[in-house]
């Protein structure tokens, strides 16, 4: 944690046992772990939010509608396609 050992967390404690003093050093304590499981719920709800809101965004992505792309015509080729209808000429009677 932090890179504090053993002996660094010893000395830190009696520093805070003087500093503070008896009386006050349970009750600081018990805030600080208070605070500390505050803000682990916090940080597990955020975490939670955010990868719900990441699902719904795929899932979003997955039921849109594929759109299916045409391959190119070629322009170029002399023969004519196969589902066109020759159109035959008539002459108009009226002349």
């Amino acid at each position: 944690m932090f890179g504090i050992g053993m002996p660094e967390m010893i000395i830190i404690l009696v520093i805070a046992l003087i500093v503070i003093g008896p009386n006050k050093l349970p009750e600081l304590a018990k805030s600080l772990g208070k605070g500390l499981a505050e803000f682990k719920k916090a940080t597990e709800d955020f975490q939670k939010n955010v990868q719900e809101e990441s699902r719904k965004s795929d899932e979003k992505e997955t039921a849109a509608p594929q759109v299916a792309v045409a391959e190119p015509t070629h322009l170029h080729t002399a023969a004519p396609a196969p589902h066109a209808v020759p159109v035959e000429k008539k002459e108009n009677p009226t002349s």
